[in-house]
């Protein structure tokens, strides 16, 4: 059976979810969203976990957390087993009450803090549960705009920090953040950004995360994340070869480094664009023009494809 791959080390930020077996509801009432948050306070106290923001819905349940002592597998069996202890003695019942393994995905907080609390936040409105965020109790909005007084183990001052240094202009401004967000925007999801399942972050982050703590990793066909994240072509890579296969063509070798760079890297749009120094949309466009080039051009095609059959060897 497929295992997550989990990653820790002291300081790790992740987003966290489990979800219901069968997707069936882990939360039947108030008491049992009560009883779920005093774990999160234990869990904060006993094994050190920090967490950033919360988000209950009825049949799972959405965590950023923050481990200084590296130890989310142990932070994760207290608050899952604890509450699944509860939940089964409470309506005598027995066996599994979350589906499968929690999933979490180690996250670049510089880079995804902010957007990741507004879509945590947000996902009661997504439902259809409630109009506005703030009309949710159970999420940590009303603790990140003041209008309640927040527990001691919320940490809100890393998230609300990005919003300036004074608490009731940060609370503000971080309402604004949440709620002024465009209705097509409020359903772009940030983990669609996710590689290997596993990591979200900016290329750097991807390539630190790997260096660290991933070298020397055997392959493992019940973690296919490991091959997921498997080391891909670098952009240097990738122009050298075109260079040398469209020596004298310069413009179009450009068009083609473009084209394969967004196909063979994990790089995002943004970070391919700064290092050619064009912007996103150039860079869509020079390969969408390279495709549309492919197929009128079969000579060029051929090309291209023995060209593509030498880099991913």
């Amino acid at each position: 059976m497929a295992r997550p791959l989990r990653i820790t080390y002291p300081g790790a930020f992740y987003h966290v979810t489990a979800r219901g077996n069968e997707r069936k509801a882990v939360f039947r009432s108030t008491r049992d969203r009560e009883k779920f948050l005093e774990y999160l306070a234990t869990a904060s106290q006993r094994y050190d976990a920090v967490v950033h923001a919360y988000c209950l819905m009825d049949n799972h349940y959405h965590l950023l957390l923050q481990t200084p002592a590296a130890n989310l597998p142990q932070i994760m069996r207290h608050i899952n087993g604890a509450y699944t202890t509860y939940f089964n003695v409470k309506r005598t019942r027995c066996g599994h009450l979350f589906q499968g393994r929690y999933k979490a995905i180690l996250v670049d907080i510089d880079e995804y803090a902010k957007e990741l609390s507004r879509y945590l936040h947000l996902n009661p409105v997504r439902a259809k549960l409630v109009p506005a965020p703030a009309d949710y109790p159970w999420s940590s909005y009303r603790d990140y705009i003041g209008q309640r007084k927040a527990p001691d183990w919320l940490f809100r001052e890393l998230i609300l920090g990005y919003f300036g240094g004074n608490l009731s202009k940060a609370q503000k401004r971080y309402h604004d953040f949440v709620s002024t967000i465009a209705v097509d925007q409020a359903h772009v999801n940030p983990l669609d950004a996710v590689s290997g399942s596993t990591l979200l972050g900016s290329a750097a982050f991807i390539s630190f995360v790997k260096e660290s703590y991933l070298v020397g990793r055997a392959p493992d066909q019940n973690l296919p994340a490991l091959k997921q994240l498997a080391d891909r072509l670098s952009i240097p890579d990738i122009c050298a070869e075109v260079e040398h296969a469209f020596t004298g063509q310069p413009q179009l070798a450009r068009g083609i480094e473009l084209y394969l760079c967004q196909k063979y890297t994990r790089m995002k749009l943004k970070e391919i664009g700064v290092y050619f120094g064009i912007g996103e949309s150039g860079v869509c466009k020079a390969g969408r023009r390279v495709e549309k080039r492919m197929k009128s051009d079969r000579r060029l095609n051929k090309k291209i494809e023995a060209l593509e059959k030498r880099i991913t060897k």
